[in-house]
């Protein structure tokens, strides 16, 4: 069995003031947001603290965030949103080639219904240029959709400056920033995003419950119709424990974010100079632009299956990439999109340390995977050493 988890991009641990927050909604709290007695009202009235405090810690105002079901249904809900309600203005949409798929596969849906996709490229780092987003710009262009920082390789990109360009173009600047909440600052109105996207269990809140900011002024056609829910643009009973929980877990990690980002980068720091005294190892994502928890590297001549493998029985839970991809064979395509091989790319492992990441578990990590490597390398036709 796993003892130390070090898989936090994947998902989180709910933290106990959270649950704390969320249980009278589970029970004497049990009523239906709608509705106009005291158990509605109560659940109304903890639904708007929650999205005060949402609001407040991204720098905008209640009516402009809506509650939905976690960063892949706000994903979707910015880019086909924007692209139906604005297809009269135009029908072209720019992304970048490192996009989570909630992303890219959205955008690329809207293709079947005659929307034209510029998909950009990044540089080695993972980095997408401002310059490349600028000259990908036409007039049709109605939305640009790039991440906030990679969630395989930890690149923070240049958001702020690319949303300057997108700005002033006139088109719609949404930032998927799953990765980023509670991590960085995401004050809005300094990143010069129209939309953004967040999801709750990557930052100790509970699963299946998200938010996406939607700028004043900007039209959403609804994705989910049925009810007047979240100003029309989500209909459904409001899950509001779930997004008590959200709030509690966003206000604590913004609180704690200062010192927690120290202390992980300082973990960071030390597992990535042990493993690349590995042979044959490279680091994945930007040395210097980069999430404090992220650790992403490929060992060459083994798989990485293999290698999260001998990780759990040794008690580590890490993972290859994605979680969202990880039932598949082929090979990250953010690795990809960066310029390595499919043979390079098949060797990646992901690390990404948390709040309950340890210098003993760095040190224990450092000494188990060189063993593992060299095993695994052994039995491969192609190792020469």
């Amino acid at each position: 069995m796993s003892k130390i988890y070090m898989d936090h991009a994947a998902t989180t641990p709910m933290r106990q003031e959270v649950l704390d927050a969320m249980l009278p909604y589970f029970g004497t709290e049990f009523g239906n947001a709608s509705s106009v007695y005291g158990w509605g009202r109560r659940a109304h009235q903890a639904l708007d603290e929650a999205r005060d405090t949402v609001a407040e810690l991204l720098g905008a105002a209640a009516n402009e965030i809506i509650f939905t079901s976690g960063g892949s249904e706000g994903a979707n809900m910015a880019i086909k949103g924007i692209a139906w309600a604005y297809q009269t203005k135009g029908k072209h949409i720019v992304t970048s080639a490192i996009e989570h798929h909630a992303v890219l596969d959205s955008v690329l849906s809207l293709k079947k219904h005659g929307f034209d996709v510029t998909v950009l490229p990044v540089d080695e780092e993972g980095l997408v240029s401002p310059a490349t987003v600028e000259e990908a710009l036409r007039p049709d262009t109605i939305l640009v959709s790039i991440m906030h920082a990679n969630n395989e390789v930890g690149t923070i990109q240049p958001i702020r400056e690319i949303g300057a360009i997108v700005r002033e173009h006139g088109a719609f600047f949404h930032t998927d920033a799953v990765q980023t909440a509670g991590v960085l600052d995401l004050n809005v109105g300094d990143l010069n995003v129209d939309l953004l996207s967040l999801s709750a269990h990557k930052l100790y809140g509970p699963k299946g419950v998200g938010a996406l900011y939607c700028r004043k002024g900007v039209r959403l056609e609804p994705l989910i119709h049925g009810g007047a829910q979240e100003r029309r643009r989500r209909a459904g009973t409001e899950n509001v424990a779930g997004i008590v929980g959200l709030a509690k877990a966003l206000e604590l990690a913004r609180q704690e974010q200062g010192a927690e980002n120290e202390r992980l980068t300082t973990l960071r720091d030390r597992l990535i100079q042990g493993l690349q005294k590995i042979p044959a190892t490279k680091v994945n994502g930007s040395l210097v632009h980069r999430l404090p928890n992220n650790v992403n590297v490929c060992f060459q001549y083994i798989e990485g299956e293999s290698m999260l493998l001998n990780l759990d029985l040794k008690g580590i839970a890490a993972s290859s990439g994605s979680a969202c991809t990880s039932g598949s064979l082929d090979p990250s395509h953010v690795l990809l999109a960066m310029g390595l091989t499919h043979e390079i790319a098949h060797g990646s492992l992901r690390l990404t340390l948390g709040r309950s990441t340890t210098e003993t578990e760095i040190d224990y990590v450092l000494q188990e995977i060189p063993v593992i490597v060299e095993r695994l390398r052994q039995m491969s036709p192609l190792y020469q050493g």
